[in-house]
């Protein structure tokens, strides 16, 4: 694509998240926003009104008229789409989860490379202020531990909270630790909704770390925390508030004092949706791997449907033990 040229792009699915989408393609100087795509008349409407663009119905309207495209549908509706988009040669930044089922986040990663087509997916953490100033003190993790805790919401209960919120944390920690998952050990609950709403997950990996995730999406209050354990070193990560903790082992010091020095920095909140498409159009530009690849999406997928996978057998267990007669 040459220097010059505005990217065309278009968002399909302009409800909560999606809406954020379309601002920043409107605000961002490389990049045309030729229309915004929802079924749902007052949502693509509204939206269109106000960031100045063209709003649409049917998303097959713009198939090869568009560029790129970002995909903030519910999760059921992604694969079909993205497919659609890179087959007519469009670029597509897909949320998180990547599709349903690994099968078709393979065909999509095949059709992008076929394509040469960027093809992103919306783990928005690796564009984290927090994350972004931990990674130049990451060394060898031993032992993580996330906590990840949200307020229940109807919105985003078409998928279990493993999917929804934990796969956020899945994603950042096969990226920290860059191992193959070995083990996993997980148990969890469905409790305002029929899904998932609370699981915990201990993931044995290949090198030997080990990492101890909690969900909930029925919490009273929000939390994403991120404690790193190191042979020298503790690193404590608060997603939200940006806060890096560094306690690293030093040699010497006073008597009776803790041989540690210890950092804090309260960071930038940054703005890391914004972040996450300049990155995306940067890559359309220069041909350089997105910074969150399909196959990272993939890899995350799989993770959370094995943990899913468990959660569930142990529910069923659980209820097949239950309703047996007392003897």
């Amino acid at each position: 694509m040459d220097s010059m040229d505005k990217i065309r792009a278009a968002v399909i699915g302009v409800g909560y998240l999606g809406r954020f989408h379309a601002q920043k393609y409107a605000q961002s100087p490389k990049c045309t926003l030729v229309g915004v795509v929802d079924a749902r008349k007052d949502a693509r409407e509204g939206v269109a009104a106000e960031v100045g663009t063209r709003a649409v119905e049917d998303y097959r309207t713009l198939l090869g008229e568009v560029d790129a495209v970002s995909v903030v549908t519910p999760t059921p509706a992604h694969f079909a789409i993205a497919r659609d988009f890179l087959a007519a040669g469009a670029h597509v930044l897909v949320e998180k989860p990547i599709t349903e089922t690994p099968r078709e986040a393979r065909e999509l990663i095949e059709l992008a490379t076929r394509g040469g087509r960027v093809l992103q997916v919306g783990h928005l953490e690796r564009f984290n202020s927090a994350i972004l100033a931990a990674e130049p003190h990451l060394r060898a993790p031993r032992f993580v531990e996330c906590h990840r805790l949200a307020p229940y919401k109807e919105r985003g209960t078409e998928v279990n909270v493993v999917l929804d919120l934990m796969i956020h944390d899945i994603d950042l920690v096969q990226t920290i630790v860059g191992a193959p998952v070995l083990t996993i050990d997980a148990i969890g609950t469905p409790v305002f909704s029929e899904a998932i709403d609370i699981a915990n997950a201990r993931i044995r990996f290949a090198n030997g770390c080990v990492v101890n995730a909690t969900a909930s999406r029925v919490s009273l209050k929000t939390e994403r925390k991120m404690r790193i354990f190191e042979d020298d070193a503790y690193l404590s990560l608060d997603l939200q508030q940006k806060i890096l903790t560094l306690i690293r082992k030093r040699e010497g010091g006073s008597p009776g004092a803790l041989p540690v020095n210890i950092e804090e920095q309260s960071l930038e909140q940054g703005d890391a949706l914004k972040a996450e498409i300049e990155s995306f159009l940067e890559c359309i530009r220069t041909g350089r791997p997105p910074v969150v690849s399909g196959e990272d999406g993939l890899a995350a997928l799989e993770t959370a449907m094995r943990i899913t996978e468990q959660v569930n057998e142990s529910l069923l267990t659980r209820r097949l033990m239950e309703s047996r007669p007392d003897a």
